[in-house]
């Protein structure tokens, strides 16, 4: 049974590549839902093919919340989605549908299911351009290595491409005196939660991946890149930072061969893999996994309307 006044919201989660966008169209089709997106990579218009994005087709088939909603050169910050996605998913329980909240990026499901909030600390914009400062003359590297030092449980959960957020954690680190890790707020989700875990064994997840990059090249990943610069977005946007697209600037600018940058992407990829893991770990007693194979579909469906009570 639903626990009493908690409208239920079923999570998709799991790796990059491991299939959560057919697994969970198929099951939006089955069990009358819609899908929210809580993959950041999504979020951007004009960033279609190197972010694996929901074609079409598929989203046609299935309604889709919270893709294509800025543009390259917007951030949208944890608190402007937690705040998007909460409406929708209010929406959708209005119209008597169930939400499924699906993707890949932690933090930004845990915003939405655990009510998470950022630290309350003002921006200090000196520290802020000091920082900025080091991170030119020493690398982004080496301030992500200082907030493993200070802080490993934030380092743990930060991509130490993302050096925004790098800088961010460092930022409240050193205003504050504490842990960035523990300063942010958290409460008890305001959501029936039914979370569906993806596994698939590491090399047939690792050979998903090859595949993937193949075909993005393929699609025309290298096109996008040069559209989006011919637009006008800086390389050194955040957005432009997300792997692969960093590589293809360097295809495009001839720093590196077409594949010298599957090799690298191939290489973020699977640390980006590992780092998911830690977000989402198959002990979790919270987290119902299921290994991706024929026959998991009926599986997952009959497990959601169990725990629902919901009669097919």
């Amino acid at each position: 049974m639903q626990p009493k006044n908690k409208f239920p919201l079923i999570l998709i989660v799991g790796p990059t590549a491991v299939g959560k966008t057919e697994l969970a169209i198929q099951l939006v089709e089955r069990i009358s839902g819609e899908i929210v997106s809580a993959d950041s990579r999504l979020f951007y218009r004009g960033m279609d093919i190197g972010t694996a994005k929901p074609t079409r087709e598929e989203q046609a088939r299935a309604p889709h919340h919270l893709i294509d909603i800025a543009d390259p050169d917007e951030i949208l910050s944890l608190a402007v989605f937690q705040h998007k996605a909460r409406e929708v998913i209010t929406d959708i329980h209005t119209r008597n549908k169930i939400p499924f909240l699906v993707g890949g990026t932690g933090q930004y499901i845990r915003a939405v299911t655990e009510g998470w909030s950022p630290p309350e600390v003002e921006p200090d914009e000196r520290l802020r351009g000091e920082l900025e400062r080091i991170k030119e003359e020493r690398g982004a590297h080496w301030l992500y290595e200082k907030v493993g030092d200070l802080d490993p449980a934030a380092a743990e959960k930060i991509d130490p491409r993302n050096y925004r957020r790098t800088i961010r954690a460092l930022e409240v680190i050193l205003t504050t005196g504490k842990k960035f890790s523990e300063q942010r707020g958290q409460s008890e989700s305001p959501y029936h939660l039914i979370t569906i875990g993806l596994t698939r064994p590491r090399p047939e997840l690792y050979e998903r991946v090859d595949q993937r990059i193949e075909l993005m090249f393929a699609n025309g990943f290298l096109e996008e890149v040069r559209q989006l610069l011919a637009m006008g977005y800086s390389p050194s946007l955040p957005t432009m930072s997300a792997i692969g697209y960093r590589e293809c600037v360097r295809v495009i600018h001839g720093e590196l061969s077409e594949e010298q940058a599957k090799a690298e992407i191939r290489r973020a990829t699977r640390v980006f893999v590992r780092r998911q893991a830690n977000w989402f770990k198959e002990s979790d007693p919270n987290i119902k996994w299921f290994r991706v194979e024929e026959g998991v579909v009926d599986d997952i469906e009959s497990y959601i309307r169990s725990t629902l009570n919901v009669v097919k």
